[in-house]
C-alpha cells in the first residue's frame, strides 16, 4: 500500500486525536526505522521509551513466534506458565512480592489508585503538579494538566496536587483523609523534570512516618532506563506500589503494578480484573525483554551511553544560545530551548532522525538502550546544523 493511502485510510477512518508526523514507517532494525519509500531514520523516540531491546529484535521475535504457536490468550481465569514467571522476574527486580497485569500505564495507575484507597480505607491521594499518570478518568484525575482534564468534567474526586520536588509541600498536605503519595522519580511529560537527589528518600521517610502508601509510577522510567531496573533502586527506598508499562514488553501492550505482600492484600477475588492482562504472548514478550536487558548489560549500556549523550548536549549548548537546560537520567533526557521546538523536530525528520517534542520547548530524547556512541555523535551533529 502506497503511503499517501495509508494517510487517507488514516484520516477516514481512525479517530482523529494524534498529530503524526508525514510518514509513514514501516520496519525497523535496532535503533533503525525505515518508512514506505526506504528512508532511514535513528529512532531517538523508540515509542516513548516502549522499545528497550530495539526494533526488530530476533530473539524476541523467536520467543513471540515460539510462544504465538501455542497460546495467545486463555484469560486469568487459569494458570498459565510464562505470567508466573514474569511475576517471579518482577518482584525480584523490584524487591516487592506481587503483580497485577494490565495492558498499559494508565490501567496500571488505575489498578494502583483502587488499591491504595481500599487497603487504606481512606480517599485521598496526594499528587504533583505537572505528574502524568494517563488518560483514563482515574488517572487523568491524577494528572496535572488542566488543558486535556477540562473537557472530561467532573472527573474522580479525592487527588490533592502537591508542588513537584518540595518535601515540604507533601508533608503539610498529609492529613487523616490521606491514602497515598503518587509521583514519577522523573517527570516524563512534564519535559524531563529530574529532582533532587535525595527527594525520593526524603519522600519515603515522610509516607513511613506518617503511615501513608508510596505509590511511584515508572511507565517511562522503568525498564532499565536510568542505568538501573527501577528508578527508585537509585534513592534504595522501597515503594509500596509500583507501576510499570511502556518497555516492558518492547511494545507488545502490557501494563504492571507491583506491590508489597501487604498492601497487595487489600484486592480480594474480583476486586479487580483484566481480560487481557498478563495474557501469554505479552508475558512471553517481557521475559524475552527482560532477559535480553540482563544479558546484554543494557543497563550499564543506558548509564554510559546516557552519560555520553548528555555531555555532548551540553557541549552543544555552549555554543548555541538557543539551549536553555539539558537533563535528564540514563537514557531519558530532555533538551529545553528558548524557541519552539516543532520546527526543529520537522527539520531533524528530514535530516533522519526521528526526535520528539516534548511540550512546547522540550526535545526529548527515549532511544533503544542498545544506541552507541557514533549514533550519539551522528545526530548531536544534525542538531546542531539545525540549531
Amino acid at each position: 500500500m502506497k503511503a499517501s493511502k495509508v494517510k487517507q485510510l488514516e484520516k477516514k477512518h481512525v479517530v482523529q486525536t494524534y498529530t503524526r508526523a508525514g510518514f509513514v514507517l514501516e520496519k525497523g532494525k535496532d535503533c533503525y526505522v525505515f518508512d514506505k519509500e526506504g528512508k532511514k531514520y535513528l529512532d531517538l523516540v523508540g515509542g516513548i521509551a516502549c522499545t528497550p531491546i530495539g526494533h526488530g529484535n530476533n530473539y524476541l521475535a523467536s520467543k513471540v513466534f515460539e510462544q504465538a504457536k501455542k497460546l495467545l490468550n486463555v484469560s486469568n481465569l487459569y494458570y498459565t506458565e510464562p505470567q508466573v514467571e514474569l511475576a517471579e522476574k518482577l518482584a525480584k527486580l523490584s524487591g516487592l512480592d506481587k503483580c497485577f497485569f494490565c495492558n498499559s500505564g494508565a490501567e496500571a495507575n488505575e489498578a494502583a489508585i483502587k488499591l491504595a484507597r481500599k487497603y487504606a480505607g481512606k480517599t485521598q491521594i496526594i499528587v504533583m503538579s505537572h505528574g502524568f499518570h494517563g488518560r483514563t478518568f482515574g488517572a487523568l484525575a491524577a494528572t496535572w494538566k488542566p488543558k486535556i482534564k477540562k473537557p472530561f468534567t467532573p472527573l474522580v474526586p479525592g487527588f490533592k496536587f502537591v508542588k513537584y520536588n518540595d518535601v515540604k509541600a507533601i508533608e503539610k498536605a498529609i492529613s487523616k483523609k490521606t491514602a497515598a503519595v503518587m509521583l514519577e522519580p522523573i517527570q516524563g511529560e512534564a519535559g524531563i523534570i529530574v529532582p533532587d537527589k535525595d527527594y525520593l528518600k526524603k519522600v519515603s521517610a515522610i509516607c513511613k512516618k506518617k503511615k501513608v502508601l508510596l505509590v511511584l509510577d515508572e511507565v517511562q522510567s522503568g525498564n532499565g532506563r536510568t542505568g538501573e531496573y527501577f528508578c527508585f533502586k537509585h534513592s534504595k527506598i522501597k515503594p509500596d506500589i509500583v507501576t510499570l508499562a511502556k518497555g516492558v514488553a518492547n511494545g507488545i501492550p502490557m501494563g504492571v503494578m507491583i506491590a508489597s505482600n501487604k498492601v497487595a492484600s487489600g484486592f480480594g477475588k474480583s476486586d479487580h480484573a483484566s481480560t487481557f492482562g498478563g495474557n501469554n504472548l505479552a508475558s512471553a514478550a517481557a521475559n524475552a525483554t527482560i532477559d535480553f536487558i540482563l544479558k546484554k548489560k543494557l543497563m550499564k549500556n543506558a548509564v554510559k551511553a546516557g552519560d555520553y549523550f548528555i555531555n555532548k548536549l551540553n557541549q552543544l549548548k555552549s555554543n548555541k544560545k538557543s539551549i536553555k537546560e539539558v537533563r535528564g537520567k540514563g537514557l531519558m533526557i530532555g533538551v529545553e530551548l528558548k524557541e519552539e521546538v516543532k520546527p526543529i523536530v520537522e527539520k531533524c525528520y528530514k535530516k533522519g532522525f526521528i526526535i520528539n517534542a516534548c511540550g512546547k520547548h522540550v526535545l526529548r530524547f527515549l532511544p533503544p538502550l542498545t544506541i552507541k556512541k557514533k549514533q550519539i555523535d551522528s545526530v548531536i551533529k544534525a542538531l546542531g546544523e539545525v540549531l
